[in-house]
């Protein structure tokens, strides 16, 4: 187990800087993220996807496919990875504070 000091707070993270536990979500972490996937500004259309992903993880225990993520939240796969350059699976899960998906995100 790693951990990652930001901004006074410090999270435990996987091999891949996925948090650990979902609980320590936090706006730092989104800061944190948001810097090391190289993402100038949140706009209301980050913060949408981040909410839909965390709603969805509360409800299911798991990230949604894709195809869920984006019939949802009516972003087309490819505004998707413009706003999360990484993709909906490693930036976008991990800015809403997701374990690493283990299926097609």
């Amino acid at each position: 187990m790693a951990t990652v000091e930001f901004k006074g707070k410090t999270f435990e993270i996987d091999e891949d800087g996925f948090l650990l536990k979902f609980e320590d979500w936090c706006p730092e972490w989104v800061e944190y993220v948001k810097e090391s996937e190289g993402i100038s500004e949140l706009t209301p259309a980050h913060q949408e996807i981040i909410d839909f992903l965390q709603d969805y993880y509360k409800k299911n225990g798991i990230a949604p496919m894709v195809r869920i993520l984006s019939k949802s939240t009516g972003y087309k796969l490819k505004q998707i990875y413009e706003l999360f350059p990484s993709g909906p699976g490693k930036g976008a899960c991990k800015m809403a504070g997701l374990p690493k998906p283990t299926g097609c995100v």
